[in-house]
Protein backbone atom coordinates (compact mmCIF):
# COMPACT_ATOMS: atom_id res chain seq x y z
CA UNK A 1 0.00 0.00 0.00
CA UNK A 2 1.40 3.45 -0.85
CA UNK A 3 2.77 5.66 1.93
CA UNK A 4 0.16 8.40 1.52
CA UNK A 5 -2.60 5.87 2.25
CA UNK A 6 -0.83 4.38 5.29
CA UNK A 7 -0.32 7.68 7.13
CA UNK A 8 -3.25 8.84 9.31
CA UNK A 9 -5.35 11.62 7.83
CA UNK A 10 -6.54 13.38 10.98
CA UNK A 11 -3.32 14.06 12.83
CA UNK A 12 -0.81 12.02 14.69
CA UNK A 13 -0.60 10.94 18.35
CA UNK A 14 2.88 9.93 19.43
CA UNK A 15 3.00 6.45 20.88
CA UNK A 16 5.48 7.41 23.62
CA UNK A 17 3.63 10.54 24.77
CA UNK A 18 3.51 10.99 28.54
CA UNK A 19 0.21 12.24 29.94
CA UNK A 20 0.09 13.75 33.41
CA UNK A 21 -2.80 14.07 35.84
CA UNK A 22 -2.81 17.73 36.99
CA UNK A 23 -3.09 18.55 40.69
CA UNK A 24 -3.19 22.22 41.72
CA UNK A 25 -1.74 23.85 44.81
CA UNK A 26 -5.15 24.75 46.20
CA UNK A 27 -6.08 21.04 46.26
CA UNK A 28 -2.83 20.21 48.08
CA UNK A 29 -3.46 23.01 50.59
CA UNK A 30 -6.95 21.69 51.26
CA UNK A 31 -5.60 18.13 51.79
CA UNK A 32 -2.89 19.34 54.17
CA UNK A 33 -5.41 21.32 56.24
CA UNK A 34 -8.02 18.56 56.31
CA UNK A 35 -5.80 15.58 57.11
CA UNK A 36 -3.01 17.39 59.03
CA UNK A 37 -0.17 15.79 57.03
CA UNK A 38 3.25 17.15 56.17
CA UNK A 39 4.06 14.85 53.21
CA UNK A 40 1.82 14.65 50.15
CA UNK A 41 2.96 11.89 47.80
CA UNK A 42 1.47 9.63 45.14
CA UNK A 43 0.28 7.01 47.64
CA UNK A 44 -1.54 9.65 49.69
CA UNK A 45 -3.29 10.96 46.54
CA UNK A 46 -4.26 7.38 45.55
CA UNK A 47 -5.76 6.71 48.98
CA UNK A 48 -7.99 9.77 48.69
CA UNK A 49 -9.13 9.03 45.13
CA UNK A 50 -7.45 11.90 43.29
CA UNK A 51 -5.32 9.71 41.03
CA UNK A 52 -5.40 6.09 39.91
CA UNK A 53 -2.55 3.62 40.21
CA UNK A 54 -1.00 4.25 36.78
CA UNK A 55 -1.35 8.05 36.65
CA UNK A 56 1.65 10.32 36.51
CA UNK A 57 1.10 13.46 38.58
CA UNK A 58 2.11 17.02 37.72
CA UNK A 59 1.66 19.75 40.32
CA UNK A 60 0.47 23.04 38.84
CA UNK A 61 0.64 26.49 40.40
CA UNK A 62 -3.03 27.52 40.61
CA UNK A 63 -3.94 28.65 44.09
CA UNK A 64 -1.76 29.29 47.10
CA UNK A 65 -0.11 27.09 49.66
CA UNK A 66 0.58 28.54 53.08
CA UNK A 67 1.60 25.53 55.17
CA UNK A 68 4.94 23.74 55.20
CA UNK A 69 4.58 20.50 53.26
CA UNK A 70 6.81 18.16 51.33
CA UNK A 71 5.22 17.38 47.97
CA UNK A 72 6.40 14.40 45.91
CA UNK A 73 5.24 14.09 42.30
CA UNK A 74 6.46 13.14 38.83
CA UNK A 75 6.63 16.76 37.55
CA UNK A 76 6.15 20.33 38.76
CA UNK A 77 5.50 23.63 37.04
CA UNK A 78 7.98 26.43 37.78
CA UNK A 79 5.35 28.48 39.61
CA UNK A 80 4.40 25.48 41.79
CA UNK A 81 8.01 24.92 42.85
CA UNK A 82 8.41 28.61 43.67
CA UNK A 83 5.20 28.69 45.75
CA UNK A 84 6.03 25.50 47.68
CA UNK A 85 9.55 26.66 48.50
CA UNK A 86 8.31 30.16 49.43
CA UNK A 87 5.99 28.56 52.01
CA UNK A 88 8.96 26.64 53.45
CA UNK A 89 8.15 23.28 51.91
CA UNK A 90 10.03 20.99 49.57
CA UNK A 91 9.18 19.83 46.04
CA UNK A 92 10.62 16.40 45.20
CA UNK A 93 10.56 14.96 41.68
CA UNK A 94 10.10 11.18 41.56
Amino acid sequence: MPLQRRIPKFGFKPINRVEFKPINLDVIQQLVETYKVSVVDIEFLKQHGLVSKNDRVKVLGRGEISTVAEVKAHAFSASAIAAIEKAGGKATVL
